[in-house]
């Protein structure tokens, strides 16, 4: 289990949690300590295309965006940024503590603050459009399209803004369980529904019209004894493909479903906090123990499992190409070759750890470590 992602309600559950069990405690000299490397044969290279930095994410997490050949970034102190080839095209500060960014659809890029301000930027300049105070903490990375801005609340409500004014739209809200992840996980606008984890192990489809519910599918179902021993959520966004939407929980299970009813595909017991990806291959899910699993994406059938990183508080997975890449608490990037889990190429980004997802860039990828530092790689 990965304490740091844990959010727990009263707050005292917590303490007594964190005191009574050393072994799940960071603080405590008998933590568990990461995995120490293993060897690399390498099979591939990690090259480097650019580095930027755009500062310290302080105790949040920030995912860079990217659209077409840019990047953009934002940083805990309030400076957000559009990079291409490493070089700012724009740099801005928001004159505002954040805590959440970066989505963009290509227009506008948008970030949240540690008071609840939601800000949009226009990305072609930097220059500020408009700022809607939404009166709640908010953790994940918003989702932007043409018409909406979505930002998930830390206590789940989704709160969708008008693109062009930011006025509110619509408040999507459900009853949650007394414990839940701290969420860093956004939410998805995919045509004209919004897709959504939830606690107790709910991907809820809503309109993205009116906010309305239109189904939930279970990813999980809450067991045991304990409310500790049934926190089932969501991880990580869900991941949609051309005909399947599948997501995985933590305590719970992974599952796929069809998105022309909802009907079950495949569902396998599974534990994750961070979440999953999928091609026409395979669903890559990296565990609540650091380990990488490969899953016959069609059958939930397990093809091969990665345990090297263990205690490494290793990132989402992504497939790009013949690889799978993922990040871990010391900053290094580890490509998995995706046939067979084997360690293809390593290199390390920077000092700090990598919590944000890896991101899809052309023919590689961008991550962005807590100390602020972006590059930009290709596999080869």
């Amino acid at each position: 289990m990965k304490l740091s992602s844990l959010r727990v309600v009263p707050l005292v559950a917590a303490v007594v949690l964190a005191a009574g069990c050393s072994s799940l405690n960071p603080f405590s000299s008998s933590a568990p300590k990461p995995a120490p490397l293993v060897d690399v044969q390498p099979r591939a290279q990690l090259a480097s295309q650019w580095r930027a930095d755009i500062g310290d994410a302080g105790s949040y997490r920030f995912q860079p965006a990217v659209w077409s050949d840019s990047v953009f970034a934002a940083a805990h102190r309030g400076d957000v940024a559009r990079f291409e080839g490493g070089n700012a095209v724009w740099r801005v500060q928001a004159d505002k503590r954040l805590s959440a960014g970066v989505g963009s659809d290509g227009r506008l890029v948008v970030v949240v603050a540690t008071d609840g301000t939601v800000i949009a930027l226009d990305a072609a300049s930097g220059a500020e459009r408009w700022r809607t105070p939404v009166g709640a903490e908010v953790l994940a990375q918003p989702a932007v399209s043409l018409e909406l801005v979505v930002v998930r609340a830390s206590d789940n409500r989704l709160i969708a803004l008008d693109a062009r004014d930011g006025s509110r739209r619509w408040v999507y809200q459900r009853n949650n369980p007394p414990l839940a992840l701290r969420s860093f996980a956004g939410v998805l606008i995919e045509g004209p529904v919004v897709l959504a984890g939830f606690p107790g192990g709910r991907l809820a489809v809503i309109n993205a019209a009116n906010g309305g519910a239109i189904t939930e599918l279970n990813v999980a179902v809450p067991r045991g004894s304990t409310e500790l021993e049934r926190v089932a959520d969501v991880a990580g966004p869900p991941v949609v493909g051309r005909r399947e939407v599948c997501a995985v929980s933590y305590q719970g299970r992974a599952a796929c479903f069809d998105t022309s009813n909802g009907n079950a595909l495949w569902a396998r017991d599974f534990s994750s906090s961070v979440g999953m990806d999928r091609d026409a291959r395979f669903a890559m899910i990296t565990d609540d123990r650091d380990a990488v699993h490969a899953l016959d994406a069609y059958s939930g059938a397990s093809v091969w499992k990665q345990d090297a990183l263990a205690r490494r508080q290793v990132s989402r997975p992504l497939i790009v190409g013949d690889y799978v890449i993922v990040g871990d608490l010391e900053g290094y990037v580890h490509a998995l070759e995706r046939e067979t889990g084997a360690f293809a190429a390593r290199d390390r980004s920077g000092s700090r750890p990598i919590a944000a997802d890896p991101v899809a860039f052309g023919r590689g990828f961008v991550v962005q470590g807590k100390g602020g530092d972006i590059t930009a790689y290709e596999v080869r």
